[in-house]
């Protein structure tokens, strides 16, 4: 019987066009690294993941120094700082993934993961910031560097503005909160 009424809502999602498992958690998802590469986010489980669209040109791009300190303060402890580079906001990101590696290496020293260039808004947005902005409550990001904290289980428990930058002390007291143990 189970068997049947799990089919059944396999055949009506595909039929009315609706994927036939949503995702649980942001292992499920995946991206091409900014240097091709793939990057499964199921690398990741068992860690506490900070998710930061990106852009080089905004006027929040500094950040990529207290995100880096961000990572060097706690990789060690279970953290993963994730970079996002997106030019959803005021074409802000125009570069080729070779140049804004570049960028964020040469000015900010930058060597935690990043992804290629995708967009984070829209219809076209990436399928686990779709997923991201569904779990906070249909909250996407607004600008670049909008920050979604994921807890060692892949569910998001947490989300920062913009203007909150990586050592405000709520952002490190949430990471801390959910580091493994």
């Amino acid at each position: 019987m189970i068997r049947f009424f799990c089919g059944l809502t396999a055949i009506l999602a595909v039929a009315f066009g609706a994927p036939a498992m949503a995702s649980n958690d942001a292992y499920d998802y995946s991206f091409t690294s900014i240097d091709g590469g793939p990057l499964a986010m199921d690398q990741y489980k068992g860690k506490a993941v900070l998710v930061v669209n990106t852009a080089s040109r905004c006027g929040f791009t500094y950040q990529y120094e207290g995100l880096q300190a961000l990572w060097q303060t706690y990789r060690d402890k279970g953290l993963v700082v994730l970079g996002v580079p997106s030019n959803n906001f005021g074409g802000q990101e125009p570069g080729t993934e070779t140049e804004i590696k570049e960028f964020c290496a040469v000015n900010f020293s930058v060597d935690f993961p990043m992804t290629e260039k995708v967009d984070v808004v829209g219809s076209a947005a990436h399928p686990m910031y779709r997923w991201m902005a569904e779990q906070a409550g249909g909250k996407a990001p607004q600008w670049n560097f909008y920050k979604y904290l994921i807890d060692p289980g892949g569910h998001v428990v947490a989300l920062f503005p913009s203007q909150t930058k990586p050592d405000a002390p709520e952002l490190a007291a949430a990471v801390e909160k959910v580091l493994p143990k």
